[in-house]
């Protein structure tokens, strides 16, 4: 009987937030399926959607880095890393700078104090160096503050009872005019209004820390924000994408940048739809496979060009949340047994597991095919 050929499996996954990167999933995929078929052909594509990974899914032989003194999203020094492209397009990840990933814990005494101060800085330099057009990618982010951080780093004063934290917290006023980010593209698959019970604060900010009562102040305090940009004659707070990453895509909009779907700008730069033709399977995921996914987020993306492309499309999370409304074939939890969440986010025991139920993917494919 004639044996199967090898099969061509692509391996393209969102980040394990706090646990591994786009590119080291996909690599402990890869190792997963070699483990059981050493001739089959696997290729890593790091993917994002604007969130983490952003910055390595767009890298290249041909760019370059550029390195900003900038602040965290709680004000502590680092220095935060932006892209330049071949064609001198700049590339920010704001979750690089004001991220969750860079805080060692997360709670309560973070919301009034996270700003996205940093993410500002990065964008000055990006635009005061000749960058053509600046792709921010948003997502990922520590902090609920409107846009107000980023908008004091370009210039604008922001009458606020909470100068040292988070400017929204107690914002009054803003002064000055806004600068105009006509250059700016903001990447984001996110469709959160800036408030409301879809809004940056409700959805967002309890995963920030947030308590149900700070929820509601910064919520109020949203809309505060969405009234004096309609004042200025910017009514952004409605638009779909105002509430990324706490409200920083609706500063950057009433700025004058103007919003792409995070995950289709990168595929395309990556060729994504040209490297899935022809696979067998399409293995992705991310930590968390949930609603969020299916609304919008990178293996939703990879999974619908998968499906394009014929292939058998599996996804694999920390966290699977059934059922599973994105058009995977089958999801699949990659952890055989309870764990805490911080034993769930060890990067050698994820790397691991994604290996092992990889492995075991590919077997049953193997079965079903002879």
């Amino acid at each position: 009987m004639t044996r199967p050929s090898a099969i061509r499996v692509v391996a393209a996954l969102d980040s394990f937030k706090g646990s591994l990167t786009s590119a080291e999933a996909g690599a402990a995929v890869r190792a997963g399926v070699l483990s059981v078929d050493p001739a089959a052909t696997v290729v890593v594509v790091p993917v994002a959607d604007g969130g983490e990974g952003t910055l390595e899914a767009l890298a290249t032989a041909t760019s370059s880095w550029v390195e900003v003194d900038a602040v965290d999203a709680v004000g502590h020094p680092l220095r935060a890393p932006y892209l330049v492209l071949e064609d001198g397009t700049a590339v920010v990840e704001a979750a690089r700078t004001a991220g969750l990933a860079q805080l060692p814990t997360v709670g309560s005494a973070l919301p009034p104090r996270a700003s996205s101060y940093g993410v500002g800085r990065q964008l000055a330099d990006a635009l005061a160096h000749g960058a053509g057009e600046v792709l921010v990618g948003l997502g990922g982010s520590a902090c609920t503050d409107g846009g107000l951080g980023l908008l004091t780093a370009l210039g604008v004063h922001v009458d606020t009872a909470t100068p040292h934290g988070n400017p929204l917290w107690g914002l009054r006023d803003i002064a000055g005019p806004l600068p105009d980010l006509g250059r700016v593209v903001v990447l984001s698959d996110v469709t959160n209004p800036l408030h409301g019970p879809d809004g940056a604060a409700r959805v967002f900010a309890p995963q920030k820390g947030a308590s149900p009562e700070q929820v509601d102040h910064l919520d109020a305090q949203l809309a505060r924000w969405g009234e004096v940009l309609a004042a200025l004659g910017r009514p952004v707070a409605q638009v779909p994408g105002a509430g990324a990453a706490g409200g920083l895509g609706a500063a950057l909009l009433a700025c004058g940048a103007r919003l792409e779907p995070g995950f289709a700008r990168i595929a395309r730069a990556t060729g994504l739809g040209a490297t899935l033709a022809g696979a067998d399977l399409v293995v992705t995921g991310e930590g968390s496979l949930d609603a969020q996914t299916s609304s919008g987020k990178a293996p939703l993306g990879v999974a619908r060009l998968a499906r394009e492309a014929g292939a058998l499309v599996v996804g694999l999370g920390g966290a699977v949340e059934r059922p599973a409304r994105a058009p995977f074939d089958a999801v699949f939890p990659v952890h055989g047994r309870v764990r805490s969440l911080s034993a769930a986010l060890d990067a050698a025991l994820t790397r691991g597991e994604l290996a092992a139920t990889a492995a075991e993917v590919v077997r049953l494919l193997a079965a079903a095919r002879r």
